[in-house]
């Protein structure tokens, strides 16, 4: 228990006393989970809208490639950008090993089936009669879409935080791809696990009450949003 409580002193401390450290690992866990939340829902959405509407052979197939996508474990989704992106692997010409760029694509690709599949259920359970009185009124196959988006509102803000949720608190695959590099790709749970490997236990329950904070921070102003859109 005297572990937690000089932790969240710690943590103050860390705060309160403007720690450049603390500060930049707080900045870069921020930046490389929010740019690839915001990519996973440019991917994710409209995907997950064309699987709501749509009916073509192999969409069962897709909503099923989808729904394991979203249970994928990220340790492996690290092993394989890492596989991707070295020097002498298909895409290490892009020179992305070890560098932020590749840790949000490594988050994009794990957040991306998540807001697809929170999307594909959020537009799936509107009622029936929505879509066919939009499209009796003459909605075209785009404005139908977008309706149903606007109307599906809330399960799309979920999807949101959902997305930037799993890729905020997750190490396997930032640590696989980024390196964990002190000043360069450490993120917050990087930092987190390195701690802990050196026996420092209080730094480490430190910088995890500022994750759960930042995490908690996020998820306010969203969830401010949905409920005022509610």
């Amino acid at each position: 228990m005297q572990f937690v409580w000089d932790g969240f002193i710690d943590a103050l401390r860390r705060l309160l006393s403007g720690d450049a450290e603390t500060y930049r690992i707080t900045w870069l866990s921020l930046q490389v989970s929010g740019v690839a939340t915001l990519i996973s829902l440019a991917i994710g959405a409209p995907l997950g809208v064309l699987l709501a509407l749509a009916h073509f052979p192999g969409r069962r197939l897709a909503i099923a490639l989808v729904n394991t996508g979203m249970g994928f474990p990220p340790v492996v989704v690290g092993t394989f950008v890492s596989l991707m992106l070295f020097r002498h692997g298909p895409l290490g010409f892009l020179r992305l090993f070890l560098t932020v760029r590749g840790m949000i694509m490594a988050q994009t690709i794990i957040a991306a089936p998540l807001v697809c599949g929170f999307t594909l259920a959020a537009i799936g359970g509107l009622d029936s009669g929505v879509l066919l009185q939009i499209r009796a009124l003459g909605a075209s196959r785009l404005q139908s879409a977008l309706l149903l988006v606007r109307e599906a509102r809330l399960g799309m803000l979920a999807a949101v935080m959902a997305g930037f949720g799993a890729v905020i608190s997750e190490v396997g695959a930032t640590i696989a791809v980024g390196g964990n590099i002190k000043d360069q790709t450490r993120t917050l749970t990087g930092a987190i696990v390195l701690e802990n490997g050196r026996g420092e236990f209080d730094q480490a329950i430190a910088l995890s009450i500022i994750l759960m904070a930042l995490i908690f921070a996020v998820n306010l102003v969203l969830t401010a949003a949905q409920q005022r859109r509610a």
